[in-house]
């Protein structure tokens, strides 16, 4: 966590409310494997990071809320009995979202004030929203003693998502934010929301992060499209969730669907069962199969999902030229964000120059490498 940013975000608070905040940390988050799984009601292997948002909350005197967004200087004020979704892509529909979701619970939410500021990259693919959403909703519990549960928690955040921003999200990045644990990944179940923690300790290994800096325009409407595409099929197949099927199962319908939603649910079943095998290679401790894994989990993304995008595919073409980096894959919903490379630690560098030289002679465009260290979710700071 970034001490610094938190410090800037309280004295602005200070400065402009004249009164002591309740400071929260919220993390982003990465996910090693399991990715389009978790609509899928199936599993994924996130950890939150020590990049995400700190957030200061106070009450409000005044009649009225105040939000203040440092990254974009840029303020509104609101009142709580006459929320309503903003314009798309206005960063206050996440705040308004999930006061809404929380006041839909019969629940009464006093005025308040808030000023947040994120260390995320924006468009990484590591989940700056997740991070605002359980700021928002963390910080109010405590504010206003609510009695939330960190589960309900997550729930309201997902919700604000789907209601307010209108991108119908799986659990995954929320629980990761609020749940995770310092040096673990969490192999969770997206349909128990239960997880295990894996400590990992990849040895002489480690995981870096490659930004393209790009993010192609349609990903929300495509995500949204996709999910519906999964769901259609479940339906076709008479299972609550493609996590139900079988790729025999699969078969069955192969006449009944099209030929590219065939394959997007032939790789939503593929990857939920790579992502149990990759819980399994960190338990033996087996490198080597975990690379392959994230390579598979990368081609199925890239020719059977379609969510990748030629910049992001370059960046995993580079690793693969690398006999130091065992697994490469683009992370998060696609169409731009990062790559997540598996490297040897003494060739982690270089690796990282290689590749950001040819990407800057391909593109004309600099991409931007992230070593992250595991951290704890979503948390008060003293």
């Amino acid at each position: 966590m970034n001490a610094s940013l938190v410090k800037d975000v309280k004295k602005t608070f200070i400065d402009k409310f004249n009164s002591q905040p309740l400071m929260v940390f919220s993390p982003g988050r990465i996910n090693i494997i399991g990715e389009h799984t978790d609509y899928n009601d199936g599993f994924v292997f996130p950890a939150a990071v020590d990049k995400g948002i700190a957030a200061a909350i106070g009450k409000s005197d005044s009649g009225h809320c105040t939000a203040i967004a440092l990254d974009l200087d840029s303020t509104i004020e609101f009142e709580l009995d006459k929320l309503q979704p903003s314009k798309e892509g206005s960063w206050e529909n996440y705040v308004f979202g999930v006061v809404a979701e929380i006041q839909n619970k019969n629940i009464i939410v006093g005025d308040f004030n808030i000023v947040f500021r994120g260390d995320i990259p924006g468009g990484a693919g590591m989940s700056s929203s997740a991070a605002l959403e359980n700021s928002v909703v963390f910080g109010l519990n405590e504010l206003f003693d609510l009695g939330l549960s960190k589960h309900e928690m997550i729930l309201i955040s997902q919700k604000a998502e789907h209601n307010y921003v209108g991108v119908k999200c799986g659990i995954m990045d929320q629980y990761a934010s609020m749940f995770g644990i310092e040096n673990n990944a969490l192999h969770l179940d997206c349909r128990t929301i239960e997880s295990k923690p894996y400590e990992i300790n990849f040895k002489d290994h480690q995981l870096m992060l490659i930004n393209t800096n790009v993010k192609h325009s349609l990903s929300d409407s495509a995500y949204n499209d996709r999910r519906s595409a999964c769901e259609s099929i479940s339906e076709l197949l008479g299972v609550k969730a493609l996590r139900d099927a079988t790729e025999a199962d699969l078969e069955t319908v192969m006449g009944k669907v099209t030929p590219s939603n065939y394959q997007k649910a032939l790789y939503v079943i593929q990857e939920n069962e790579r992502t149990l095998k990759a819980a399994k290679a960190i338990e033996d401790g087996n490198l080597e199969k975990l690379g392959k894994l994230i390579y598979q989990s990368h081609d199925g993304l890239s020719n059977q999902f379609k969510v990748s995008c030629e910049e992001l595919d370059f960046l995993v073409a580079q690793a693969r030229k690398n006999k130091h980096v065992l697994g490469a894959r683009m992370m998060g919903g696609g169409f731009g964000g990062c790559t997540i490379n598996l490297v040897a630690k003494s060739e982690a560098k270089a690796f990282a120059e290689t590749a950001s030289k040819a990407y800057k002679k391909k593109f004309d465009k600099d991409c931007s490498v992230y070593f992250v260290q595991l951290s704890d979710g979503t948390h008060l700071v003293e």
